[in-house]
Parts: C-alpha cells; structure tokens; sequence
C-alpha cells in the first residue's frame, strides 16, 4: 500500500478562539464535506469547556470554528460525531458527554439535516444515563447486518470497563453489552475508549486503550450480541486514545502513540496499516515525532475516516490547536 501527503494544516491558529482544545472527531459527507468538531474552553473540565465545530466545503476550505453544543455551567467532553441515512435521508449525529466528574458524566445527541450547519437542541441519549451511555470517544459503526454498534466505556476511579451499547432501531433504543475482561491479569483499572470496524469475514473487531502499556483486542462473531475476552496485543499504548477505520480495499489503518508505558509520552504519534484484519501491523507513517523528555509534546486522541482513495486524520495539538492530514493511497490490495 503506497500513500501520498496531500495536505497538513492546523484547523486554526493557538489560542485565538480558546485557551485549550482537545478530543476531535470527523465525519465525511456524501458530497465530499467534512466536518470536525472538539471541545475548547480554559482547560478541560473547566465549566465553560464546550463543543465546537468547523466545516470543510468540497472546494477544501475550512470554516472559522463555532460554538455548537453547550450544557451552561457544566464541562463538556469528547465530542463524536457520526454521518448515516435516516429515512433516505442523510443525517449528522453528534453525541458529547457532559459532567463535573468523568464516573458521572451524560451523554448527550443533537442532530444536523444540514450538513452541520444548523443542529437540533441537544437532549439525553438514554433517559437515566449515570455514567455516560452510547460513544465514548470513536464513532459508531453500521454493521452489514444494519445493527448500530456504539464503542463505550465506564470509568470510575478504580475500575475501567469497555462495552458496546447496540441498537437495532437506528440509535433510538440502546443495549449494554460488555466486552469481557480476566480482571486478575490487569494491574492497572482495565480498558476503555473502543474503536470498531467490521472484518472481511463479518467478524467485527475492537482494539481499546488499556493502562497495561499495549492495546488489547476483542471479537464479535454475532453482530455484536457478544465478546471474546479482551486479549492483548504486540501494539503499544501509553494509555491514550486511539483510532481505526477500514478501507473499501481491505487494509486496517490504527492511529496510536506507540509508547509502552501506562501514562507513558503523547509523543510520537503514528500511523499503522494492517492487511490481516489487525493481526498484524506495519507502521506507515510518523504523523509527529518523538520529543525530548524535557520539552515534552502532546499530540493525542486521533480521529480517522476514509471514503475511495482519501483518508483524513485529525488529533490534538499540544492541547492549543487541531492538526489535519490528508493523505491519498494507492496500491492497496483486496479485502
């Protein structure tokens, strides 16, 4: 699989909009738009962090950022946002989390019929949510079946678990599924922040961050009606986000820091390819390097998607701004 830079910019310029940003998210559009959206204020968990948003135009401009979603007086946090079919129709969902303290925090949905130019009040996506139901940080996935498989986590202070919230009725009712876990092999409190994609074989895969210093995996053969065990895998993680989507040729691509160590450096932050469904992985591209341990960068929480011969990576900037890519492939083989 050969790729090509077709541009890198940052979406805009740190700190003329808010002190700090982080935790972006991307959607593409039939007609080749693309939307990103973040959450900015002072610092996180600051009372006036809230969602904002720009807009790409098939001509490649990008919009100024906007405020779009905002619970007054309450921090928002890790904005997804997910374009699907609604009655013949295309729709953006956008779903945040909102909350004083992560182990309590709300999720959220408000709804664009625009293309993100216009969007619905936001209300609860589960009526009593306490810990943050639906996507926790990567976008839904459709699975071939028409299920809708929301990638999910619980946090509290001691104890992580992922699961999948599935729905059969296009997000409007929701199932808890947990992804099963061997408690006693985890030092730290365990996984979360899922990411999906359905595999050649319709088996549907899920890589998470852990606090163990490696990514692990888990399996679904029934459309996401249940899990293997989580398993780690050879991918390092540093215990931050991570993301992967699946090209129309069959190739796996995972955007990672691959530093092995819980807490470890959000530096450097790579691009891995996998041909096998993520059995194995070659990194194709260093999106930023490592830095010094005494001038230490972040650069986290990635967003991927790709349509035909695109793809578009998104990710946090020293916490002051959102870095953008797009790369073009060629050569990728079946799947």
């Amino acid at each position: 699989m050969d790729f090509s830079v077709i541009r890198r910019l940052h979406l805009f310029a740190p700190g003329l909009y808010f002190e700090q940003c982080h935790a972006s998210t991307l959607a593409v559009l039939e007609d080749g738009s693309l939307l990103c959206a973040w959450f900015a204020g002072s610092r996180e968990g600051a009372a006036d962090v809230a969602i904002w948003f720009a807009r790409r135009d098939v001509g490649g401009s990008w919009s100024a950022p906007r405020m779009v979603a905002d619970v007054p007086g309450v921090p928002c946090w890790n904005p997804v946002l997910f374009a699907h079919t609604v009655d013949g129709r295309e729709v953006v969902d956008l779903y945040f989390k909102a909350g004083h303290q992560i182990p309590a925090w709300r999720t959220w949905r408000q709804r664009s019929g625009d293309g993100g130019r216009s969007w619905s009040a936001p209300r609860l996506l589960v009526a009593d949510d306490v810990f943050g139901r639906g996507p926790v940080r990567n976008p839904p996935l459709l699975t071939q079946a028409g299920t809708l498989l929301a990638p999910a986590s619980r946090e509290t202070e001691t104890s992580w678990d992922a699961f999948v919230d599935r729905s059969r009725d296009g997000g409007e009712s929701w199932e808890m599924v947990p992804i099963p876990r061997e408690r006693g092999a985890f030092r730290g409190p365990g996984l979360i922040q899922p990411t999906l994609w359905q595999g050649a074989d319709g088996r549907i895969r899920a890589l998470m961050r852990s606090s163990e210093g490696r990514v692990f995996r888990s399996l679904s053969d029934d459309d996401g009606a249940a899990w293997t065990s989580a398993r780690r895998t050879e991918l390092p993680n540093n215990n931050s986000g991570i993301a992967a989507t699946r090209l129309g040729s069959g190739e796996v691509l995972l955007v990672y820091n691959p530093v092995a160590a819980n807490w470890g450096p959000r530096s450097p932050l790579s691009l891995a390819v996998s041909e096998d469904d993520g059995e194995s992985w070659e990194e194709l591209l260093q999106l930023e390097p490592q830095e010094p341990e005494a001038e230490p960068g972040e650069y986290s929480y990635p967003a991927i998607v790709a349509c035909g011969d695109r793809v578009w990576i998104s990710y946090t900037w020293r916490r002051r701004t959102i870095a953008f890519w797009e790369l073009g492939v060629t050569g990728a083989g079946g799947g």
